[in-house]
């Protein structure tokens, strides 16, 4: 394999190198998309010194091959966005996936992202007019980053990078038509798994997340009581 990451700490650094034009912009905020994203997040803002907070993804995995997605759910602003893969969902229904077994992913991921929201800091912010850096460890088929530059676009994100360490070749093509910018270190020509070109990719608790996430300079919280979790979406 050409590339390989330490773990995602390391990789947050690197990929700090190449986001360097937005060190201590006024304007820039740095998102890890949670969880998996946030230590390649916190280990980016740091080095560029600007603040981080997160961006709450839910894959909608199909059933019985649940790395593949149909569509991603994303946390935005007291609610939830909701993106499908509108032709290869047609194709799962064709193949004998019956619409109540996605519907109960759906619901499940509802709640888990749900649960997530009133835990987590730094997800409900003021993005009116700024720069974000959407940070995750590997964008696979791109489908949680797609929902996540649609939360933050639906925040009122001025501009909008998708950065990660490694990426398939489909995924950036499709990011690209939807964010102003994506940055991404490794483009292997046969990708696999995201966790194959990190040497330790462990699993990250809500403990793990939260703490990097209060460890480093946060973003200004601006939840009034309509924005509440369950409230909306």
């Amino acid at each position: 394999m050409a590339t390989r990451f330490e773990d995602r700490t390391e990789a947050g650094g690197r990929l700090a190198a190449a986001l360097a034009t937005f060190r201590e912009r006024p304007d820039a905020v740095v998102l890890g998309l949670a969880r998996g994203g946030i230590p390649v997040a916190a280990a980016t803002a740091k080095a560029l010194s600007l603040p981080l907070g997160a961006v709450l993804v839910r894959k909608l995995g199909i059933p019985g091959y649940e790395e593949t997605a149909y569509g991603a759910l994303a946390w935005a602003h007291g609610r939830i966005v909701r993106l499908i893969n509108k032709p290869l969902l047609e194709r799962v229904l064709q193949h004998g996936v019956r619409q109540e077994w996605l519907d109960d992913v759906e619901n499940r991921e509802r709640t888990e992202i749900l649960r997530r929201a009133a835990l987590y800091p730094g997800t409900i912010t003021d993005l009116t007019g700024k720069t974000v850096l959407l940070v995750d460890d590997g964008l696979a088929t791109g489908a949680t980053m797609r929902a996540a530059v649609e939360a933050v676009r639906a925040d009122g994100a001025a501009t909008v990078v998708a950065a990660a360490p490694v990426g398939s070749v489909d995924a950036e093509a499709s990011l690209e038509r939807v964010c102003d910018a994506v940055v991404c270190l490794h483009l292997p020509g046969k990708f696999r798994a995201v966790g194959s070109f990190y040497r330790h990719f462990g699993q990250l608790t809500d403990d793990d997340a939260v703490n990097l996430l209060n460890q480093q300079q946060p973003l200004q919280h601006d939840a009034g009581p309509e924005q509440r979790p369950g409230l909306r979406g």
